[in-house]
C-alpha cells in the first residue's frame, strides 16, 4: 500500500462505527467512511468535541452539523509547499483528498529528476478530472507545464484559488472547463502531446453539456485515447480510482494492455491509504495504477 504519511496539517485520529475522526489544521471533523466497518470504542475526546459532523441519511446523502467550523480555512502540505483552501460542501467533502499526497510525492520526484538531467526540457502534464487541483499544483511546483481539465466550472475556480494560495498563480497552467473525453479527442486531432497524464475519473458523472460518464463503460476507451497523446519521450501515466469493486489489479491489467505492452516501461498498482494515529494501522482510501517509461526506469536514483 502507498501511504500519504508526510502530512503535518492533516491527520486521521480515529475510526469507528462507519466514521472517521480527522484533524484538518485546527479543526476536527467527523465524516462517514464506507471502509470503516468495525465497531470500536470511541475513547478520543475529539469525537465529542468536533468542529463539524457530517451525518449520513438512510435515504441517501446527508447533511452537515456545524459547531465552530468557519466557512473556509486552509491547510498546507509541507513537503511540497502547497496550500489548499477548504470548505464543507456536498456529500461530506472538503475539497481535498489528503491520501493523494502519496501520488503527488511520487510524480513530483519523477518530474524533478527529469529536469535535473535536462534543465531546459519542457515537461507537459495533462490532468483530467482535475477537481480542485491537488495534482495540478504538485506537478507545477515540480516544474511542469500543466493542462488542468474538469467539467465543473466551480471546481476549476476553486483550483485557481488554491494555485494563488500556493504561490502558483503565474505558473504555466491552462485551466479548462470541458468534458475530458471530448477534450482528449480534440487534442489528438490537433496533434498535441504530453510527457505525462494524470486522471482521477469518477464512478459516475456528467460533463458540462450533460454528457453521461460511467466508469465501467468509459475508462478503457479514454485510457486508449490518452495513449495517443503521450509524447515520444513520456515519463508517467497515473490513474486513480475510488470506485467500489475496482481492485488495484484491474488498473494494473488495463495499463499493462494499453501501455507497457506497447511502450515498454513498468506498471504497478496498489491501494493508497492514510495512517490512523490512534491505532498505528492504515485506512484504505481507493487505488492507484502507475506506469513509468523506460527513461524513468533508466534514470531514477
Amino acid at each position: 500500500m502507498w501511504l500519504a504519511d508526510h502530512w503535518k496539517d492533516y491527520e486521521v485520529i480515529d475510526t469507528s462505527r462507519g466514521e472517521k475522526l480527522e484533524r484538518w489544521g485546527d479543526y476536527l471533523l467527523v465524516r462517514p467512511d464506507p471502509q470503516v466497518i468495525w465497531n470500536t470504542s470511541r475513547k478520543n475526546p475529539g469525537w465529542k468535541k468536533c468542529s463539524a459532523h457530517y451525518h449520513r441519511s438512510a435515504k441517501g446523502g446527508g447533511e452537515w452539523e456545524f459547531f465552530d467550523l468557519p466557512k473556509q480555512w486552509h491547510i498546507t502540505y509541507d513537503p511540497l509547499d502547497l496550500t489548499f483552501n477548504l470548505k464543507p460542501f456536498s456529500f461530506k467533502h472538503t475539497g481535498l483528498f489528503p491520501e493523494q499526497a502519496a501520488n503527488w510525492d511520487w510524480f513530483s520526484s519523477i518530474i524533478k529528476n527529469a529536469l535535473a538531467h535536462e534543465p531546459e526540457r519542457k515537461i507537459k502534464v495533462l490532468n483530467l478530472f482535475a477537481y480542485t487541483g491537488g495534482a495540478t499544483l504538485a506537478a507545477a511546483k515540480a516544474g511542469a507545464q500543466v493542462t488542468h481539465v474538469d467539467a465543473s466550472k466551480g471546481m476549476v475556480g476553486w483550483a485557481k484559488e488554491n494555485a494563488l494560495s500556493s504561490g502558483l498563480s503565474d505558473a504555466p497552467i491552462r485551466w479548462l472547463v470541458d468534458d475530458c473525453q471530448k477534450f482528449v479527442d480534440r487534442e489528438i486531432r490537433r496533434g498535441n502531446h504530453y510527457e505525462a497524464i494524470i486522471m482521477d475519473p469518477p464512478s459516475y458523472g456528467r460533463g458540462p453539456g450533460g454528457e453521461i460518464w460511467k466508469l465501467e463503460d468509459a475508462i478503457h476507451p479514454l485510457v486508449r485515447s490518452c495513449c495517443h497523446l503521450l509524447s515520444d519521450k513520456p515519463l508517467f501515466f497515473l490513474i486513480n480510482s475510488y470506485t467500489t469493486g475496482f481492485a488495484a489489479s484491474v488498473l494494473s491489467y488495463l495499463m499493462s494492455l494499453e501501455l507497457s505492452k506497447i511502450r515498454g516501461g513498468h506498471v504497478e498498482a496498489s491501494e493508497i491509504g492514510l495512517p490512523v494515529s490512534s491505532t498505528g494501522l492504515v485506512l484504505p482510501c481507493g487505488s492507484s495504477g502507475r506506469w513509468i517509461s523506460e527513461e524513468v526506469l533508466a534514470t531514477s536514483p
